[in-house]
């Protein structure tokens, strides 16, 4: 034999021991994964979340109160700096700085307006002074000219009528003109002193809006109203409050200091599930930054109202869960793995759920024996369901529908009620006379 003939063989016996390692094997698994025993033992009915570590209580660092001055009509400042996430401070310590920079550009527009206001003060200062001299020596004028008539009156005593006439006509005329120049007079000074309160009125409101915004540039600088670790503010759009970073009247919070002692789990259960959720229950709890831990917490809080998750069109509904106890090392923020007894279970029969058939009248199993067991079952989880009656600890049923159901007779149908039982007997007969015609064309 040559050696090319050889290498052949090699090659062939070599395909085929690799052919029987993948195949064979598999097929062998394949056979063991088509059945399974009815187990027996605990049993929960569990609903798994992930959720949030936070805080229960926390305090929260702001940015100055005087940002939400009308008059100053700042709409957002950035954050310049901030310290580290997860630093520790001490009551009055630094936090952060606010950017000084549109409230600089405001304080010099304040202060250019506050200048014109000045200037207008003392233009209307001057303009009424020099109107009110005018009117002053306008009355002085008149007391002379009422003066002159007087004398000239007095000195007519031995005129004709007609000229005492003309005498007294303008006496009166000078009295009258002078008692009106006396009423103008008072007329401006009220009206002197109203233009006068009405540039002082901005002038203070100015000197005000300066004096406020040099007091809330020295506010910039942000100190912790207590001791704590500071965590970062999480903003409605899910994102860190950071560098660059913006706050704004409406929501002041630069960052939070958290009360680490009483810690909860901000999770969400989905529409299907939500109904079996209350308060109250029990909830297993990890951490996924410290897998080695385990936790215990209870249902404090389960929404009325669902929520549109983004990128999603389920709906979920906020739960929220206080931990039990407290641990030094859990941080707000960590990810956490709930998982939210329904209920359990001492002793009691279960089986995977691809195990079960379910039609509109009954549940039912194909056993290794040939049966269609009739069953009745109870709760389920994820993976397995129980067996309330129809199947006792041990048997053995299919995973996996057989290749020729009909051969399958029914068996336990006295568990259902009369309709579901006649039904079930009228399909049976059915796939045995269809089992008996198929025989007698044979």
């Amino acid at each position: 034999m040559d050696k090319k003939t050889i290498y052949y063989s090699a090659g062939a016996v070599v395909l085929l021991i690799v052919a029987y390692l993948i195949f064979g094997r598999s097929s062998a698994s394949d056979v063991k994964e088509l059945y399974s025993k009815v187990q027996t033992g605990p049993f929960e009915v569990i609903v798994t979340t992930t959720g949030e570590l936070k805080s229960e209580n926390s305090q929260d660092i702001e940015g100055p109160a005087g940002l939400g001055n009308r008059d100053l009509r700042i709409r957002e400042i950035k954050i310049q700096d901030l310290i580290p996430e997860g630093t520790v401070v001490d009551s009055g310590a630094y936090v952060a700085t606010l950017d000084r920079a549109e409230v600089m550009v405001k304080l010099k527009d304040i202060e250019d307006e506050l200048e014109k206001v000045q200037s207008q003060y003392v233009k209307t200062q001057l303009d009424t002074t020099i109107k009110l001299r005018e009117y002053r020596d306008d009355i002085i004028v008149k007391t002379y000219a009422l003066e002159e008539a007087d004398i000239k009156l007095e000195q007519s005593r031995f005129e004709p009528p007609a000229t005492i006439r003309q005498v007294k006509i303008d006496l009166d005329k000078a009295t009258r003109s002078l008692s009106q120049a006396k009423k103008n007079y008072l007329l401006k000074v009220k009206q002197a002193n109203a233009d006068m309160r009405e540039v002082e009125i901005n002038l203070d409101k100015q000197k005000r809006q300066k004096e406020t915004m040099m007091a809330l540039i020295k506010e910039f600088r942000i100190y912790a109203p207590k001791k704590g670790m500071v965590i970062y503010h999480k903003e409605w759009s899910g994102q860190k409050r950071k560098v660059g970073s913006s706050i704004n009247p409406w929501d002041l919070t630069v960052a939070t200091l958290p009360d680490l002692s009483k810690m909860i789990s901000k999770t969400y259960v989905n529409e299907i599930d939500i109904s079996k959720v209350k308060k109250g229950m029990i909830v297993n709890i990890g951490v996924d930054a410290f897998p080695d831990k385990a936790y215990t917490g209870v249902i404090t809080e389960v929404a009325n109202i669902g929520e549109q998750m983004a990128n999603s069109d389920s709906k979920v509904f906020e739960i929220i869960i206080k931990l039990d106890g407290s641990d030094s090392i859990l941080r707000p923020a960590m990810t956490t793995s709930n998982s939210i007894i329904i209920s359990q279970s001492e002793e009691v029969n279960y089986l995977p759920i691809e195990a079960v058939r379910r039609t509109d009248t009954l549940d039912f199993v194909y056993t290794k024996s040939g049966k269609r067991k009739v069953i009745l079952c109870g709760a389920s989880n994820e993976n397995n369901i129980v067996i309330t009656k129809g199947l006792d600890a041990g048997e053995t049923v299919m995973l996996s529908e057989p290749e020729n159901p009909d051969k399958f007779p029914f068996e336990g149908l006295e568990l259902l009620n009369d309709t579901a039982n006649s039904l079930v007997k009228k399909e049976d007969n059915k796939s045995n006379s269809s089992r008996k015609g198929t025989v007698a064309n044979r």
